[in-house]
């Protein structure tokens, strides 16, 4: 009977918003995540960013119809009082359940296999182009396709941990370790780790990890104060070292880009020996183990030490194309500091979020993520769909007015210059203490 239930407040839930105390509400009902968050596939830190609030649209992003099933033994016997939905998240849960009823989100396409089958092509042809050619222009090609082929792994390794792009579980793990690990040297558990915090935190000065590079950029004089990190547990120091390097980040950026791989590599192995519970470790260490295996071996077949510096350097530059890519989708968009609501978790997206304006032939080089809000609302949904479900997303923004921004490639790297630019110039003013910094930043938004 609708009189016998039992209802906890807004303000009651928040009270439980630890570890170990974890409380969330999913349409209205309250349920205790406390035990199971250990369990969580998308790990502790998207629940701890969203706890003691309801979450539904969150939910709905990340989860297929069958975790439903899951909820009721952790049902606390309680309902949120006075829970309202919003029109925008009422028309988004729409967007959600049309698509899942049109099959959209199990409706892959081909394009893992493709994918797969042109990074095996490209590694051969690399090989070929190492080992049995002698000119300097066949290594140097050589080096451009392993660039695009870590591109391309890459993507595979993103889809594959978001949705199930393989017939099972097993395989889907395996085409992970191979396109992540095995392939790029970067460690699809890291992956994870950051990126599930990125989507549920996207644009949080001190919650997303993405935004987080002090002390090389700042794309907010916000970090001018020191912030502490929530996702890494340590104070990011703006200390003099960092001070300099932000005061020419715009133009330290692409240099800095070109090598960022390097970064990845030690993130990697950081997170990999440390004392962190990483899921499939072992599988994790064999993966990296299989790069730094083949990776040296092929750079160490070519004839001398030019050669190798100019392959490594030159691979690296192309795949960098596509860590300039990740930054422009968010580097210049706007920003903001705690954590996420779950009440607005669709206004964040749109505010945190910049597409990438291309034509359909291109969508192979981007790999879908040109569409970068399309993929952050709705995370699970194939990239074959991306381009089609975008006029929806753009009419659902102009609705309800918000922003909705598509930019050319050339204007996303301007934006994003300029937003580096603006920090940097801030840093640069010795005289003026943080406080005014952020004074003048409230009155200079930028995205």
């Amino acid at each position: 009977m609708e009189g016998e239930k039992r209802y906890i407040s807004a303000e009651e839930l928040k009270e439980h918003n630890k570890s170990g105390d974890l409380w969330i509400s999913i349409q209205g009902k309250v349920y205790d995540v406390s035990e199971w968050a250990k369990e969580h596939p998308g790990g502790e830190i998207p629940l701890l960013n969203l706890a003691g609030q309801d979450v539904t649209d969150a939910f709905l992003a990340y989860h297929p119809g069958t975790a439903w099933q899951y909820l009721d033994k952790l049902f606390t016997g309680y309902h949120l009082k006075n829970f309202e939905v919003s029109e925008v998240s009422k028309d988004y849960r729409r967007l959600v359940s049309e698509f899942a009823k049109a099959g959209m989100f199990e409706k892959k396409g081909h394009v893992a296999l493709f994918s797969l089958t042109a990074v095996a092509l490209l590694f051969l042809v690399v090989l070929y182009g190492v080992l049995r050619c002698d000119s300097v222009w066949a290594h140097l090609g050589s080096a451009i396709l392993l660039g695009l082929l870590w591109m391309q792994s890459a993507y595979v390794g993103h889809d594959s941990g978001h949705y199930q792009v393989m017939t099972s579980r097993g395989y889907n793990k395996l085409a992970q370790i191979l396109s992540g690990n095995c392939l790029t040297g970067i460690s699809i558990a890291w992956w994870k780790w950051t990126h599930n915090a990125h989507h549920i935190a996207c644009n949080s000065l001190d919650h997303d990890p993405d935004l987080q590079h002090i002390p090389v950029f700042a794309v907010s004089s916000h970090f001018f104060t020191s912030l502490t990190s929530s996702f890494y547990g340590r104070t990011l120091n703006f200390d003099p070292l960092a001070r300099f390097l932000v005061s020419y980040q715009h133009w330290t950026y692409y240099p800095v880009m070109i090598v960022a791989r390097v970064n990845l590599f030690v993130q990697t192995f950081l997170l990999l020996f440390s004392n962190r519970s990483v899921p499939d470790r072992g599988f994790n260490i064999m993966g990296i183990l299989v790069f730094w295996t083949w990776f040296p071996l092929l750079v160490s077949c070519l004839p001398n030490w030019p050669e190798r510096i100019m392959f490594v350097l030159v691979s690296f530059a192309v795949t960098s194309i596509q860590h300039v890519q990740f930054t422009l989708n968010h580097f210049s968009a706007n920003v903001y500091v705690g954590l996420p609501t779950g009440n607005d978790w669709f206004e964040k997206q749109t505010s945190g979020t910049i597409d990438i304006s291309c034509p359909s032939m291109m969508d192979w080089f981007f790999g879908g993520l040109q569409f970068q809000l399309e993929h952050h609302l709705f995370p699970r949904l194939p990239r074959c769909h991306l381009r089609k479900v975008s006029p929806l997303v753009r009419e659902l923004c102009k609705k309800h007015k918000l922003p909705y921004r598509s930019l050319s490639f050339w204007e996303a790297n301007k934006s994003t210059i300029r937003t580096l630019r603006t920090a940097a110039l801030q840093a640069r003013d010795l005289t003026n203490p943080a406080p005014k910094n952020l004074l003048w930043e409230a009155f200079n938004t930028h995205g």
